[in-house]
């Protein structure tokens, strides 16, 4: 039967606890167990550490104790699965006990968090999805964010996170820390949880040792009901009639106009070209999803072409136009105050030093301000919603379920109201 015991070795004024564990004529081996404790405060009988100011050493016990317990059942499963048991073997179960990386790669990926998922990311960049195409670079992008705020965490916590560690505990602490020194919203750390049950779910499927508390309901991910705001008909027409002698605001004012037109994203949008004028239609393979999409010329769009001689509007950059858009519309008066959310610059510390960082902020501002290019796609689904059929404009906007377009359809329960109200106005009554 396998045996472990801890010693001394030296007599100095600190002194290193090492674990011998052997079997019989099978191993005799030993290593260090990284502990340090003070000259004379070791009791070879009692196999503990002696009392001491210098220490915590009842905690020291209590490991110790929980190690040799830990080393004995690792034993027992290395048997079962014909593993070699040598130096090598102890010195990596010693370092996993104590959160430590061990030299393994493929075991320091079965045990902690983040080296999982940086094997993941990697495996990521070549692997293929259900429909036999590769993951999307934006796909692996966030799955690195999530991976950086964990290991934000950890360096918050001084901890290095087991996959054992992913409990509810941890979950209720990474979102307190995601709130509270990150300053994030709800919908964006709920992205992020998403990304961890993803990788625990694979994890779970090699059969690695892990928690199993991240398949519960209580392992929610957060989320929030965002104000976002659109343009109406009126206020379109508005800003395509308004006429600006800056030619920069002319330029970026047709963009604006293009992009409220077709609802494509700012990434295809601002890209058409002449090629992509084909039969009275704008037909674009879009850059998020890969997906064709064939939309008629709005008599606004055409006018813009006729006005800039069958040409779309100068290049612009994605910043740029985000700037324009928000003094184009202050300039045709999109200045009432609504709900929303902007980005503002909040100052956190990290590492002791204080920090400027740019984060959601939600409240009443003017509507001007809270314009961006996302208000071109929202509002093109929004005007165009319950006047022809939703698959219609989903097959433009590229939404997979109606449940995922529906959330980019703001209108207001007031609106809605006053839609009804118009009807009724219109009915006959007999």
């Amino acid at each position: 039967m396998a045996t472990g015991k801890f010693r001394i070795k030296t007599n100095n004024d600190w002194n290193t606890i090492f674990y011998r564990f052997k079997h019989s004529n099978l191993f005799d081996i030993e290593c260090s167990t990284g502990i340090q404790i003070p000259n004379k405060r070791w009791s070879d009988s009692k196999q503990e550490v002696l009392s001491s100011t210098e220490i915590n050493f009842k905690e020291i016990n209590a490991k110790l104790k929980d190690l040799d317990s830990t080393i004995r059942k690792e034993h027992g499963k290395a048997i079962l699965d014909s593993k070699t048991i040598n130096t090598n073997w102890l010195k990596e179960k010693i370092n996993i006990f104590f959160n430590r990386i061990t030299n393994n790669e493929d075991v320091n990926a079965s045990v902690f968090l983040t080296n999982f998922i940086q094997l993941f990311i990697e495996d990521s960049r070549t692997k293929k999805t259900r429909k036999n195409t590769p993951i999307k670079p934006r796909t692996i992008q966030h799955y690195t964010t999530t991976l950086n705020k964990i290991l934000a965490f950890e360096e918050h916590t001084r901890t290095k996170i087991k996959l054992t560690d992913i409990t509810l505990s941890f979950h209720t602490k990474f979102i307190d820390f995601l709130e509270t020194e990150q300053k994030l919203n709800p919908n964006t750390i709920g992205g992020y949880i998403d990304d961890i049950k993803l990788f625990c779910n694979n994890a779970d499927k090699k059969d690695y040792v892990i928690s199993k508390e991240f398949k519960l309901t209580e392992f929610y991910s957060p989320t929030n009901k965002t104000n976002d705001i659109y343009l109406k008909e009126d206020e379109i027409n508005i800003i395509f009639n308004a006429k600006f002698e800056q030619d920069y605001l002319d330029n970026a004012k047709d963009w604006f106009i293009i992009g409220l037109r077709t609802g494509f994203r700012i990434s295809d949008f601002l890209k058409l070209t002449k090629k992509n004028l084909v039969d009275g239609f704008i037909e674009k393979q879009t850059l998020k999803t890969d997906f064709p999409v064939i939309i008629p010329i709005h008599n606004q769009v055409k006018a813009i072409l006729e006005k800039r001689n069958g040409e779309f509007p100068r290049m612009i950059s994605d910043q740029k136009f985000n700037d324009y858009i928000k003094i184009i519309c202050e300039k045709v008066g999109l200045t009432e105050k609504v709900d929303g959310a902007k980005v503002t610059a909040v100052e956190i510390k990290e590492n002791g030093k204080k920090k400027k960082i740019h984060r959601k902020q939600f409240g009443k501002f003017p509507k001007y301000e809270l314009v961006s290019s996302h208000i071109c796609r929202r509002s093109f689904a929004t005007n165009l919603y319950g006047k022809i059929d939703t698959l219609t404009i989903m097959k433009i906007t590229g939404h997979k379920t109606e449940a995922q377009f529906l959330g980019y359809i703001k209108i207001t329960p007031k609106e809605y109201a006053e839609k009804l109200k118009a009807y009724w106005k219109k009915s006959v009554i007999i």
